[in-house]
């Protein structure tokens, strides 16, 4: 039976960055992923937006680990050549009862040391997009996009420059404690049996049911996991915006916004709807939607413009009508399992947090 130091379950953005940073420093890695290719789940059914960290509430881990993920994110995409744009955001108020909130969020971007973030009236709003219609907004200078895919083969290439590896179309089926390590066990059409010091389950959608089958790991200490789809709708022709445009948050996520992607190409969403199982479904009949929540910051947007493009899903730790949660990245210290590190709700900001996401777990395995 091979056996590894750490063995890491999911092989999206998040995992990839884990087991870079865990082969970095010196340990014999394996990456698992259920999928023939990697990346094909949450991590490339996004907005491929570099987030500022103006939203978490400040001293979570969502916001720090956003904050110092974006700051290391675009340094090492100038570095390896990764794709990406720091573009900038507007968040916009549209009516006047949303500008308290608006302040609000200013406030808590500075109480997580955002940089380069300060509030603006309206006609500078106009100055900078001209179409845009809105009472103030929050320019947010540091927010961007990047090039998903190529972010996670840069970071693939550098775990196994560091002589980690990927298994893919390698599904987890369950893990066991024995001998003071990790028995673990694939499935799929090759299944083989491994050892592990150390098992990392960063599986995204999967993250409950990867725990749920890790023995002995306490039922108690598995939170539930919610399911919230969010339907993407590309515009048809090029949008006269330069920056990313977003409203004032709404229940559930950050509402109907506007972003582009490295060609210029706009596409708005996502809108959020709570489901029962993994579907990716677009059913373009939820654009209807769409465009009476655009035209509150963009009245021009044109009858029939919109064209489905994909939906992604989150895994959240909260349902509807509840608070947001927050990542959660647990450890023996809080689960009492030696050797387990299990992530949970690594929803947004997840892709511009995935380098510190990384540099935490590696510093949990070595202060362990």
């Amino acid at each position: 039976m091979d056996r590894f130091d750490c063995v890491v379950v999911g092989a999206g953005v998040v995992g990839l960055a884990i087991g870079r940073a865990l082969a970095l420093a010196g340990r014999e890695v394996l990456v698992l992923e259920a999928e023939p290719h990697f990346g094909t789940g949450t991590s490339s059914r996004n907005s491929e937006v570099i987030h500022a960290g103006l939203y978490y509430p400040t001293g979570s881990l969502k916001a720090r680990l956003c904050v110092e993920g974006r700051r290391q994110l675009y340094a090492y995409c100038a570095a390896r050549g990764v794709a990406h744009r720091r573009l900038g955001k507007l968040v916009v108020a549209t009516r006047g009862a949303q500008v308290e909130a608006l302040q609000a969020i200013h406030r808590r971007a500075l109480a997580n040391g955002v940089e380069d973030c300060a509030l603006v009236e309206a006609a500078e709003a106009r100055r900078l997009e001209p179409q845009l219609a809105c009472v103030a907004a929050l320019h947010s200078r540091q927010t961007g996009i990047v090039d998903s895919h190529g972010l996670m083969l840069a970071l693939l290439g550098d775990l196994e420059a560091a002589g980690g590896t990927l298994a893919c179309a390698a599904p987890f089926v369950r893990a066991t404690r024995r001998d003071g390590g990790w028995v673990v066990h694939t499935g799929g059409d090759d299944p083989f049996v491994l050892g592990a010091n150390w098992l990392v389950n960063a599986a995204g959608l999967q993250a409950q049911e990867v725990a749920a089958a890790t023995e002995p790991l306490p039922p108690a200490h598995i939170p539930r996991r919610f399911l919230a789809r969010g339907c993407y709708f590309q515009l048809a022709g090029r949008a006269p915006f330069s920056r990313l445009i977003y409203p004032v948050p709404a229940p559930g996520g950050l509402g109907v916004h506007l972003t582009l992607d490295l060609g210029g190409q706009a596409r708005f969403g996502p809108d959020v709807e709570w489901i029962d199982a993994v579907d990716y479904t677009v059913d373009p009949r939820r654009a209807d939607a769409f465009y009476a929540e655009v035209r509150e910051y963009w009245p021009q947007l044109a009858d029939a413009s919109l064209a489905p493009a994909y939906a992604g899903i989150r895994p959240k730790l909260s349902g509807p009508g509840e608070p947001a949660a927050d990542f959660v990245i647990a450890g023996p210290a809080q689960h009492g399992v030696a050797g387990l590190v299990n992530l949970y709700g690594i929803e947004s900001p997840g892709l511009t947090a995935c380098l510190a996401i990384g540099g935490h777990v590696q510093r949990l395995l070595a202060e362990a």
